[in-house]
């Protein structure tokens, strides 16, 4: 039986948790997810837990930030007058909000501090700064 490699593309089901063991993520009411590993399409910490693993193997990894979404950066924490927000957003603190940058690319943020006259937004991913761990099934190798 194979075994996953470099550049493989596989299809897993995963529950990912944080430390607390709140599960923040979950592909088992979904289909599984499929990715090509080596691509820069999943975080390193969970391709490398992939490989070596054949079809049906199950096991639980513990990632640590830095091979998960890092740590979180405070030169992604921007602060913006309430005046430049559209008139019918009414921030609130969590809420998401998206930035076309001039390129025409979009970058995300979330509400990190609503105060009277301006909003503090964070750029990081809501997962940066945190160890997660995954329950993971390899179902395929194609």
């Amino acid at each position: 039986m194979s075994q996953v490699k470099e550049n493989d593309t596989v299809r897993v089901h995963y529950t990912g948790k944080l430390s607390n063991g709140q599960v923040f993520d979950s592909s088992l009411e979904r289909e599984p997810l499929e990715a090509t590993l080596g691509q820069g399409m999943l975080i390193p910490g969970f391709e490398k837990a992939i490989i070596d693993m054949k079809v049906n193997d199950k096991k639980t990894v513990n990632i640590p930030m830095a091979e998960a979404y890092g740590d979180v950066q405070k030169e992604l924490f921007h602060k913006v007058d309430k005046a430049q927000l559209p008139q019918e957003i009414t921030p609130e603190l969590g809420m998401g909000l998206v930035s076309k940058s001039e390129d025409g690319r979009e970058h995300q943020f979330r509400i990190a501090e609503v105060n009277d006259d301006h909003i503090i937004v964070d750029g990081n991913h809501p997962l940066a700064g945190q160890d997660l761990t995954f329950e993971l099934e390899l179902v395929e190798i194609k």
